[in-house]
């Protein structure tokens, strides 16, 4: 399992009752989920098709950065189908016998949803084939030359797999799944919608300026706009604020380290670092997380995707590269290699 800080604007899911206050932020049926409109215009479709004809809707595979919504529509589509669903992991399944007693345990219909499901086990990986194909799970009983096979029947479900890395899945698996959905960022008018949305069901007066604000601040990513938005209604709880206002929304993001476009410090950092120590670039990602003493996957997988997005890093056969657009945010001389990608 990777380390990972607890930085303001991190993506992961976090415990205890924050978790269930994320959950209540979370929309529960597709007419509420803010964003992908193309998604949730086949998902409809298939959705009312596998209703009407009585069928567990084909397994669904989700990938796309952290935070953009692929646990949400995996508890969207069970309530929509109407069905349970069951949650894991990929690494939570270390054995056979694990995803076995998980399969069988399943009614007609129910979904399981595995999240991180490209970090499942080779043999692990391949029990599923047949029972995502045959709903059958065959497994082997001993070993040596007493050992025997046994097929087991399951009823019919739906697999629904969430991945930041779809493109290390391997082929048989991401060829059993009938639906596959790449979640893109959000565009800041449906952030906003978002903010504004958690805001009423936190019971947060804020005005358009200040949800604006924030929504801009979110890296285009939902988890993080409730995150920020939480940790301004702290402040405002503390100092007895009214309506949230946006100089004092500035003013929180401020304090949190949370800059206009929504970099953090360890953002910074990473620009900053390849900037100095490296000459803006190009330089290799286990150099870039050595010298600022990160993961390698923390950085590939939560800070590279919004900064590529936002177009403040270059990813090239040699290595990461700072383009212009950082040095002018950062407020660093440009040097004439970085000024060359203008012309």
């Amino acid at each position: 399992m990777i380390e990972r800080d607890e930085r303001i604007i991190a993506p992961e899911e976090s415990t205890g009752d924050s978790t269930a206050l994320d959950m209540a932020l979370r929309p529960r049926t597709l007419a509420e989920y803010v964003g992908q409109t193309d998604i949730k215009m086949n998902l409809a479709v298939s959705l009312q098709a596998a209703r009407k004809r009585g069928e567990p809707m084909e397994h669904v595979l989700l990938y796309g950065p952290p935070g953009l919504g692929k646990t949400t529509l995996a508890y969207i589509i069970a309530r929509e189908m109407g069905v349970n669903i069951k949650t894991t992991s990929g690494p939570a399944i270390e054995k056979q016998g694990d995803l076995a007693s998980i399969l069988t345990n399943l009614k007609p219909h129910d979904i399981l949803f595995i999240d991180e499901i490209h970090r499942l086990k080779t043999n692990i990986e391949e029990v599923l084939y047949s029972a995502m194909e045959d709903y059958a799970l065959d497994l082997i009983i001993g070993k040596g030359p007493g050992a025997r096979s046994m097929r087991l029947e399951l009823p019919p479900f739906t697999l629904i797999g969430a991945t930041t890395k779809a493109g290390t899945l391997s082929s048989p698996l991401r060829d059993r799944f009938g639906h596959l959905y790449k979640l893109d960022f959000y565009e800041d008018d449906e952030m906003e919608t978002i903010v504004k949305r958690s805001a009423k069901l936190l019971d947060v007066q804020i005005d358009e300026k200040a949800a604006r604000e924030i929504a801009v601040c979110s890296r285009k990513t939902p988890r993080i706009a409730n995150r920020l938005l939480k940790r301004v209604r702290d402040f405002a709880t503390v100092e007895n604020q009214g309506i949230i206002s946006l100089p004092f929304t500035q003013s929180c993001l401020q304090k949190i380290g949370i800059d206009m476009l929504g970099l953090d410090k360890m953002d910074r950092k990473i620009l900053v670092t390849i900037i100095q120590k490296f000459n803006g670039g190009p330089v290799g990602l286990s150099a870039v997380a050595a010298a600022t003493a990160e993961e390698t996957e923390t950085i590939e997988d939560l800070y590279e995707p919004y900064l590529l997005q936002i177009g403040f890093l270059d990813r090239t056969r040699q290595g990461r590269v700072v383009t212009e657009n950082a040095y002018l945010h950062l407020e660093i001389p440009a040097p004439p290699q970085a000024l060359k990608s203008l012309f």
